[in-house]
């Protein structure tokens, strides 16, 4: 079993930025593709971010990218998304999501756990 707990959202303005964290335990995330995705209210969950295993390849939605950066220590089973340039759009709740493959995904049924999320709000 994996534990994801995320943290670092928060209220901002636009223009502003947020760095989210998802810290894992219960296994190591070395061998878990990792990713972000977001619900805003009265919407579908969708994709945002993805980061293979070792960290060697990401993906991103078109709508974030250039402007989010996901990475990952996984010395310390952490992974981060690292959001600029916020725009009132991407006011969501964020969530963390674990794969046990190695490549990325955006599919958000291909992940097997996922932590509780942490709600980012965008003021224009």
């Amino acid at each position: 079993q994996v534990q994801l707990v995320e943290s670092g959202g928060g209220l901002v303005q636009a223009g502003a930025s947020l760095r989210l964290s998802c810290a894992a335990s219960g296994r190591t995330l070395s061998s878990y593709a990792m990713g972000w995705f977001r619900q805003a209210p009265g919407k579908e969950r969708e994709f945002v971010a993805s980061i293979s295993a070792s960290g060697g390849s990401t993906r991103y939605a078109d709508s974030v990218k250039g402007r989010f950066t996901i990475s990952r220590d996984n010395g310390k089973n952490t992974v981060y998304l690292e959001m600029n340039s916020l725009e009132p759009e991407d006011m969501a709740v964020y969530y963390c999501a674990a794969r046990p493959v190695w490549y990325t995904g955006i599919d958000a049924n291909d992940y097997n756990y996922w932590g509780q999320g942490t709600q980012v709000t965008v003021s224009s």
